[in-house]
């Protein structure tokens, strides 16, 4: 029996990153051997063991085969036959198939090395072509890695194209589309997620309310860079500089899904995108199964962010009314996040990406301000149920005024 520590670990170790996990590979056992061991075994779908000392995962080595389609498609085969160099040619990408062995060896037979040192992204062989969820890990990667200046290998976008013109993205089930998509906006460059897909075409089956607002204009006195799926993955850069919060990152990269409908006679205005948008949000959110913490903070920034930009010609009782909408009072961490969004948006435009914002400041104080409105004892002793949701009413409004009033006269 021989032990390699395999993919992520070897590769974030080679390129200098902290190792967050490790997994082995187990070369010429059975399952038996290792059961005997005391090891545990978790695996559903093919042999996978737990340590019984350090819990990391240890599995058998391993083959897999294609006989029919999607990305459960596939026959596995493991046992003491199966050799290292075959296990590691499963994978997806050459720097994922690098081994090291107890006393430091690596074993490399697919040129991951040499790929980390391109800082290029390329598949292993032609079974890359078998799981359509790979296109999926390979644009997470590419967000993952793009600061370190990592690209998609040429081939390996072909391959990519080939498995979208073949209808393979189709088998993809909503759940794996959004476990991977959930990883890529936690990662520091996440809209390169996107743009690979897009760059294979995966995007237009995956993603269509995104991949339609490539070609959209917008006005350009607004929009110095015109195209909205050009501005919208701006804005996904942006939201990624301003927060780590992943809610916050989906929320801008969907805000402005309603212009991808607005007619082609309206162009380049979208009246009434707003709308629109949170009900493609709704949509698309139902189709993916996306978590309702995603989906409620990305329909209060499409329903809102044009009065956000707008704060500072709003009246008061436009004001509290957004606020009382966006349930910012109950909820005022998700109120924050949605201004991050909303700055997000702002910024997201060619030339502007270092502009400030002071609507997230004055509008964090009308909250803020209006929230710290109580009834004294008067008030509750003498106001009922409707009364005092008017006497709450105004104090809320004479808040909001008097920090308009204030910001005038700084």
């Amino acid at each position: 029996m021989q032990v390699y520590l395999v993919g992520g670990a070897v590769r974030d170790s080679l390129l200098g990153l902290p190792v967050k996990e490790r997994d082995w590979v187990v070369i010429g056992a059975t399952r038996e051997e290792l059961l005997r061991a005391n090891y545990r075994e978790v695996g559903r779908d093919f042999p996978v063991f737990l340590h019984p000392g350090t819990h990391e995962e240890y599995a058998l080595a391993r083959l897999e085969r294609k006989v029919s389609p999607g990305y459960r498609g596939f026959t596995v085969e493991f046992g003491p036959q199966v050799t290292l160099e075959q296990d590691l040619a499963r994978r997806d990408l050459t720097i994922n198939a690098i081994a090291q062995s107890d006393d430091g060896t690596l074993l490399d037979p697919y040129g991951g090395r040499r790929d980390l040192e391109a800082r290029v992204l390329r598949h292993v062989s032609p079974a890359f072509a078998e799981d359509p969820v790979r296109i999926l890990r390979v644009a997470r990667f590419a967000a993952r890695f793009a600061s370190l200046g990592f690209r998609v290998a040429p081939e390996t976008n072909e391959l990519m194209q080939a498995m979208v013109e073949r209808g393979e993205v189709e088998a993809l089930v909503p759940e794996r589309v959004w476990q991977e998509t959930d990883k890529a906006l936690h990662e520091a460059s996440a809209a390169e997620f996107f743009r690979v897909l897009r760059g294979c075409g995966a995007l237009r089956s995956i993603y269509p309310e995104i991949d339609v607002l490539f070609g959209v204009p917008q006005p350009e006195k607004w929009h110095p860079e015109i195209d909205t799926g050009v501005h919208t993955l701006m804005v996904l850069d942006q939201a990624a500089l301003l927060s780590g919060d992943a809610k916050v990152r989906f929320a801008a990269l969907l805000h402005d899904l309603g212009k991808g409908t607005t007619p082609r006679a309206e162009w380049p205005s979208h009246r009434g995108h707003e709308a629109r948008s949170v009900e493609l949000i709704e949509s698309l959110c139902e189709r993916l199964r996306v978590p309702g913490e995603y989906r409620e903070l990305a329909v209060i920034v499409a329903r809102y962010h044009g009065n956000a930009h707008r704060a500072f010609e709003l009246r008061p009782d436009t004001i509290l009314e957004m606020l009382e909408k966006a349930d910012a009072f109950r909820r005022p961490a998700r109120f924050s996040q949605a201004l991050l969004a909303c700055e997000a948006d702002s910024r997201g435009r060619l030339g502007l990406e270092n502009a400030p914002y002071p609507q997230r400041q004055y509008l964090h104080e009308a909250q803020s301000a209006a929230a710290a409105v109580k009834p004294g004892g008067a008030q509750l002793a003498q106001l009922n149920g409707p009364k005092m949701a008017e006497w709450l009413h105004a104090a809320r409004l004479q808040a909001i005024t008097a920090v308009r009033d204030g910001r005038g006269r700084d």
